[in-house]
């Protein structure tokens, strides 16, 4: 690669796109590299080209790899996410959103790149978007969340268990990373590569999962508009966001399941008390909070009964406790990226097309669990005979050639 011919335009964007990331001021990244702000801020302005070594440095700093502040595959994407948000307009808020936007900027970058070393084509086949209705919004909500369940083959009753597995079999790519407990997450829509969402890794499995049906109920409405919701108290929320809430309320408690379970327990011991209101949000994974405010919009319990349950001042967890309700392992998948991502990045590296240090910074980790990501990736478990047994395949071995 000829550093000298290297577009400094999308070098200073990918340089303050990893830095944001990394969280790492302007003040600390010049520190780091003995020199004053203005000089750091000319080479963030591309109007100073750094010297190689400071490239280095910065990477280290950054933790990313010089390859990719260099690439030159793909252009760095400029992302204008939409996301709810309770930051404010403060100096300290919007330094902790710019992080946020920074990280998924970096996964999708990196996605990209994975693309285009592997010529392997975007998944661009999105259920069209809908159109909301004069009417109440809600309603139209919910009947479009019945509508993509039955387009998904989801059914009328069961749990969504593998919510993100789901998404992303449609094209949706879903990102977990740390985020501002703040925020919950926020979404792109990128022309020629898709839709993705960035949910807080460090919030309950509960909120990630409703989290990812309100993103998705976006992605049907109005996947392609930019910009950052502010919520402030006894603000009413815009349509578009009552939408996506019912829509994720109706998408993950399907209401012919959630009646017919309900009638179930009434019949049984003609009653339904708080601890079958904890077993019903634990068999659909969502928020005790979620679930009574569901059952009160079917009208199946008295309004209220949340405000109720609260004013009581007895912890959640307690209640579960004494319902019965214990953790159980999550089904969907927790890690950071989405599973084609993974297996992009070992075809890559399998047909030698990065390095193993490049599997490790598309992964997030060290040499020795790219290692091993690479090789659990490229094995197989065969227990057709009843006797389990893995075996090793090349995942670039074409299967046309014997024919």
């Amino acid at each position: 690669m000829n550093y000298e011919n290297t577009d400094l335009s999308a070098l200073a964007e990918r340089l303050v796109a990893a830095r944001k990331s990394a969280g790492v001021t302007q003040d600390t990244a010049a520190a780091h590299l003995d020199m004053s702000r203005p000089t750091f801020i000319a080479i963030e302005k591309a109007t100073r080209r750094p010297r190689p070594e400071e490239l280095v440095r910065l990477a280290a700093l950054y933790k990313t790899s010089v390859n990719a502040l260099l690439r030159q595959e793909t252009q760095p994407p400029k992302l204008q996410p939409h996301l709810r948000s309770v930051l404010s307009s403060n100096p300290d808020d919007q330094e902790e959103l710019e992080t946020a936007i920074a990280k998924l900027t970096g996964f999708v970058d990196d996605y990209l790149f994975l693309e285009k070393k592997l010529d392997a084509q975007p998944v661009t086949n999105f259920p069209p978007r809908i159109r909301a209705p004069v009417g109440p919004i809600e309603r139209f909500a919910e009947h479009c969340a019945q509508e993509e369940r039955a387009r998904l083959n989801l059914g009328a009753h069961l749990p969504i268990y593998t919510l993100r597995k789901v998404l992303e079999d449609v094209g949706v790519h879903v990102f977990l990373d740390a985020l501002p407990s703040k925020l919950a997450g926020l979404y792109v829509f990128v022309s020629d590569f898709g839709y993705c969402i960035l949910i807080n890794k460090l919030h309950p499995k509960e909120r990630r999962r409703w989290t990812a049906a309100h993103e998705y109920g976006h992605f049907l409405l109005d996947r392609d508009k930019p910009g950052v919701d502010y919520l402030r108290p006894m603000q009413r929320k815009p349509e578009n966001e009552r939408f996506a809430d019912a829509f994720a309320a109706a998408f993950l408690m399907p209401e012919a399941g959630v009646q017919r379970r309900f009638y179930e327990e009434v019949e049984r011991k003609s009653d339904f008390n708080v601890g079958d209101l904890c077993r019903m949000a634990d068999y659909y994974e969502v928020s005790l909070t979620a679930m009574t405010l569901r059952l009160e919009s079917l009208n199946l319990i008295g309004r209220g009964s949340w405000d109720s349950i609260k004013a009581s001042g007895v912890a959640v967890k307690d209640l579960k406790r004494e319902a019965g309700v214990q953790d159980q392992p999550e089904a969907d998948s927790a890690d950071t990226f989405p599973d084609r991502y993974k297996l992009l990045a070992v075809q890559a590296w399998a047909s030698d097309k990065i390095s193993t240090g490049t599997l490790a910074k598309l992964l997030r980790c060290s040499l020795v669990e790219a290692r091993e990501i690479a090789y659990q990736r490229a094995e197989v478990t065969d227990d057709a005979d009843g006797v389990s047994e893995r075996f090793s395949v090349n995942l670039t071995d074409s299967l046309l050639a014997a024919r």
